[in-house]
């Protein structure tokens, strides 16, 4: 299987790459079908159920919101986040929707679209059926489609553990797991960057890989940017403060200077800030994921930011670096909350973060890999227990509690000279392993740890 850092990483809407993203791609693909068939116009009437995580916290997650501008033919990179609202508001007043932005069809909001909380599909947990009915009830058209994380939307052709569609585009150096990686690196003399912008060339030119991947930083900053100004309480019910703009206030009027760790301070409010604005449905980058979309650019802030001699050049080899080891966990375990636990977000976002770093400071892919091992290891067996359903608690303070823990795992790396008992790919597959043994509740469906151990208020 093929995959590009572009894959990995995507402009987005929050709060949730799997239960936003993924519908709202799905919806729209189904429209497509409708399309591509010519049968959008004897449409009278969509329906869809969720399944699974989807269903379980769906409400939370903005998910039946998704579905609905999916539906009209929205896309998750340009869709108007901040009119969002009222149109999904519109639809569900009015009973009517418009299939791909053109026809208008019948869609009762309550009966159309149901987020079953306790059924699943066999194939994974994120699962999802759309149905389009004709006038007199016939069903002109039905497809299955899964959410696999990070955006990642697969249908019924789909095969493997993960749902996967084999991509046969042929890359200059193929490497299906970390050794086979380093390996590389060693014959070719290469960084783990260069095996990284040597394969995009299979989808594009190396100044579009390089003008992409600082596109995607543009939107990280704006991010930031826009997390640390807009003040006020996230939505959803718990009532959960922003924090991130009295913060950036402290920290700018020079507050902590003399503390040792005040830098410490920074790279918390680059996570919260993102990790705040995803929260509220803006606009963001999957890395890999919406609920650790706050990771990678909070240890690239800080690269930017702290480390002497930080250029553009050393933002798309972290980018490159970390898209290289977030494919090893798309292809070798998962980035799905629902399948694995948040060891597949937050978990694989820290390896990332920290491998990317280690690579920019200096390290040799050995010691990347090694940081991007010691990043997953400490983040084995981590749940996924969204209180209330929302990515807010823990989720937002976990990513900036990662995003310190990537820079401390890249700062170990380099201390060393790379040798280490434990591989990136043995902490891999114990990370799918352990998501495999991990019980059902403990997976993105606020049916256990803190979901049910806090008083929603």
């Amino acid at each position: 299987m093929a995959l590009s850092a572009f894959d990995l990483y995507s402009v987005g809407i929050g709060p949730s790459s799997s239960h936003t993203v993924g519908p709202m791609r799905a919806a729209r693909r189904f429209v497509g079908l409708l399309e591509d068939d010519g049968r959008l116009a004897q449409v009278d009437r969509v329906q869809a159920e969720l399944y699974g995580s989807l269903g379980a916290t769906g409400h939370g997650h903005g998910s039946g919101k998704a579905v609905v501008l999916g539906l009209e033919g929205e896309d998750p990179a340009t869709v108007h986040t901040e009119r969002s609202d009222d149109r999904v508001a519109e639809v569900r007043a009015d009973g009517h929707l418009l299939l791909g932005g053109k026809h208008r069809v019948r869609f009762d909001s309550d009966a159309d679209l149901v987020l079953h909380r306790r059924k699943s599909l066999p194939a994974h947990p994120n699962g999802m059926t759309f149905r389009a009915l004709a006038a007199d009830g016939r069903e002109l058209a039905a497809r299955t489609y899964y959410s696999v994380g990070g955006g990642f939307v697969v249908d019924e052709a789909a095969t493997g553990a993960d749902r996967v569609v084999e991509d046969t585009t042929q890359v200059r150096f193929p490497f299906g797991t970390a050794g086979a990686l380093l390996e590389l690196c060693a014959r070719e003399g290469l960084s783990i960057s260069d095996v990284m912008l040597a394969n995009e060339g299979a989808w594009r030119s190396e100044d579009e890989t390089r003008a992409g991947l600082l596109h995607l930083w543009s939107v990280m900053r704006a991010c930031v940017d826009r997390g640390c100004r807009r003040e006020g309480v996230l939505p959803g019910g718990l009532r959960v403060p922003r924090r991130a703009p009295g913060l950036f206030q402290e920290l700018s009027a020079g507050s902590g200077e003399r503390d040792p760790l005040h830098v410490m301070d920074w790279v918390n409010l680059f996570a919260l800030a993102v990790n705040e604005e995803n929260a509220s449905g803006g606009r963001i980058v999957t890395a890999p994921t919406n609920g650790a979309a706050g990771i990678i650019p909070a240890v690239l802030h800080y690269y930017v930011r702290f480390v002497p001699g930080a250029n553009d050049e050393g933002v798309v080899r972290f980018l490159l670096t970390a898209a290289a080891i977030g494919i090893l966990f798309k292809q070798n375990a998962s980035i799905s909350g629902a399948e694995v636990g948040c060891q597949g977000e937050v978990g694989s976002a820290c390896a990332m973060a920290a491998g990317a770093l280690c690579e920019v400071l200096g390290g040799t892919p050995a010691q990347v890999e090694n940081a991007a091992e010691v990043g997953i290891e400490h983040n084995l067996g981590l749940t996924c227990d969204p209180v209330g359903g929302l990515v807010q608690i823990p989720c937002i303070e976990r990513n900036a509690v990662a995003s310190v823990k990537a820079i401390n795992a890249a700062r170990l790396a380099l201390a060393g000279d790379g040798t280490h008992k434990v591989t990136l790919d043995k902490a891999i597959k114990t990370m799918r392993d352990t998501g495999r043994d991990m019980k059902d509740k403990y997976k993105e469906t606020a049916r256990g740890g803190l979901a049910v151990n806090v008083i929603e208020c």
